[in-house]
């Protein structure tokens, strides 16, 4: 509420979806220059809502590479953001009490997604008792080739979080005695990931990446392939249509608690 009033948009027009499906942003448009300094201050606060907010995630950190020189049009689309939060006040995560401490994680990539930089956006989400608590969307660093080598990287990224939550869970004695479950819709970064004979196909990639094999041979993580539908990692990828994205937000335990139905 206090963003909304600070950047005169309380009470605006509320849409459904953080951005429009299909659009790109570049960081070297034709349109004029906006003010940097009051663009930088609303994608900042934007980013503390990350933290609570898996929804936005994607988005703002996509806005976020336009802080340098930013447009009217990265504006605009800043501000998409804040219709966007005036019509979900009232939605949150909803955690539900479980007699279950197991540990499960989604990863994905959505490949080139980056018309600039043909960069990759990494993203993965793990729960404990049915419920999301942890979520990234980032850039990768380097150029993946294809999907499979998106995906692969994605996976790397994904294992380094499970490795470090489930020492955690160690230290709290919550001990994670069976192999984390790893949930992938892609079928070729998990064959990878299990059978060195594909060693071949992949001496461009980076050494580091093959860990993924080393954790599995010690049983802290194993690799499971669900259906493209199932796979909750979706929304922090991409833009995505109106009903796609409002399901994986009830997917991944967002609400309105204003209205018990939804809950």
């Amino acid at each position: 509420m206090k963003l909304l009033n600070k950047f005169a948009m309380k009470n605006c027009k509320p849409v459904s979806t953080l951005m429009v499906l299909g659009q790109k942003l570049m960081k070297k448009d034709r349109a004029p220059k906006t003010n940097g300094k009051a663009y930088r201050s609303l994608v900042g606060s934007l980013l503390y809502l990350t933290a609570t907010l898996p929804d936005v995630v994607f988005t703002v950190n996509y806005l976020s590479k336009f802080m340098q020189s930013p447009s009217q049009i990265h504006f605009v689309a800043a501000k998409r953001v804040l219709r966007y939060l005036e019509g979900t006040l009232e939605f949150g995560m909803h955690f539900v009490k479980s007699s279950s401490l197991k540990l499960i994680g989604f990863f994905y990539s959505d490949w080139a997604g980056s018309d600039e930089e043909m960069m990759s956006t990494s993203g993965y989400c793990f729960a404990i008792g049915g419920s999301i608590f942890c979520w990234n969307s980032k850039k990768q660093s380097v150029v993946a080739h294809s999907t499979a080598e998106a995906e692969y990287i994605a996976a790397y990224v994904a294992t380094k979080q499970l490795i470090w939550l489930r020492k955690m869970l160690n230290d709290l004695d919550f001990d994670q005695r069976s192999p984390t479950e790893l949930f992938s819709d892609n079928t070729s970064a998990i064959t990878i990931s299990k059978n060195s004979i594909f060693h071949d196909r992949t001496k461009h990639m980076k050494i580091k990446f093959h860990a993924i094999r080393q954790f599995q041979q010690k049983g802290e993580l194993k690799m499971i392939y669900c259906t493209s539908k199932e796979q909750l990692v979706d929304m922090f990828t991409k833009p995505l249509a109106k009903d796609r994205f409002e399901d994986l937000r009830k997917m991944i335990g967002m609400c309105s608690f204003g209205t018990k139905e939804e809950c």
